[in-house]
């Protein structure tokens, strides 16, 4: 077996626009986002730190590093899937978002999860 099959992970992102916490009469814009991490590799790993580069609709961008995911670092073997929520702020109606998941196998291989990139929009604002 390839050696980069045994450590793969499969990320996706789900986002939602959240009005009820916006004003876009102050450039606030509240989105959140639900991200899956399955392992489709054959080796147990645990998800240690996360790396995000937010870009807002101007170009600007904002990097986010932190341990694991909402309080959590978890150790997801072969097949399972990981679930959560989070949010950001932006102060344009879009944007987006992508990075890494820094992970560690159980036989002690680091390495980098991709998280694909995906599109933060208002209603009404991509046509």
């Amino acid at each position: 077996m390839a050696e980069s099959k045994k450590y793969e992970f499969l990320v996706s992102a789900l986002p939602q626009y959240i009005s009820a916490q916006s004003a876009p009469e102050h450039d606030r814009y509240v989105f959140a986002y639900t991200i899956t991490i399955e392992n489709v590799g054959t080796v147990a790993a645990q998800l240690i730190s996360r790396h995000w580069v937010i870009t807002d609709g101007s170009g600007q961008t904002q990097e986010v590093r932190g341990l694991g995911v909402v309080g959590v670092q978890p150790l997801l073997h072969p097949g399972e899937k990981f679930e959560y929520t989070s949010g950001c702020q932006l102060t344009t109606a879009v944007g987006s978002m992508h990075g890494t998941y820094q992970m560690v196998a159980e036989d002690g291989v680091a390495f980098q999860a991709l998280i694909p990139e995906f599109t933060l929009a208002a209603p009404r604002v991509l046509h």
